[in-house]
């Protein structure tokens, strides 16, 4: 990693090199948000069909200053909203809503025991790990969210 970038920007170029090529393709887009991206937080909007909004957010818990090799693992996780609002924090009765972590909508909803658990961080120390962590969650994403949050595939039991 260089020096002169922090976790963050390092995350979130590795992001893009890694999911941004298959979420462009899909339509959603990364928000241009450098204030959230500093804290770790990162976003993919779409508008979807009948005034909805697919998000796809990815959570950075960073426990280096300057390098994710402090010994300490850092984490990220995924969050999956579809929701008729602008933003997914905005609240709403809608009745297509729906907001789940990745996680538990692949291993509580679909019944996948792909992850460790419902409720799985992806860790890492260094960045071939976060590599690896962030392709696994890709494919996830591209092989349920994405059809999860246009409504298009459901769990059994919905």
């Amino acid at each position: 990693m260089n020096t002169e970038q922090t976790p963050q920007e390092y995350f979130r170029l590795l992001l893009l090199a890694v999911v941004g090529q298959a979420f462009s393709a899909a339509g959603y887009e990364l928000e241009e948000r450098p204030v959230q991206w500093a804290g770790g937080q990162y976003r993919f909007a779409k508008a979807l069909p009948a005034g909805l909004y697919g998000f796809i957010e990815y959570q950075l818990l960073a426990y280096a200053a300057t390098t994710f090799s402090s010994g300490m693992p850092s984490r990220f996780r995924v969050t999956l909203t579809r929701t008729d609002q602008p933003t997914p924090a905005l609240p709403t009765t809608h009745p297509a809503y729906a907001r789940r972590t990745l996680s538990a909508l692949v291993v509580e909803d679909f019944g996948v025991a792909i992850l460790p658990s419902a409720d799985h961080w992806w860790m890492f120390k260094d960045t071939g790990a976060l590599g690896n962590g962030l392709a696994e969650a890709g494919h996830l994403v591209v092989g349920f969210g994405l059809s999860w949050l246009a409504g298009d595939l459901q769990p059994s039991s919905a």
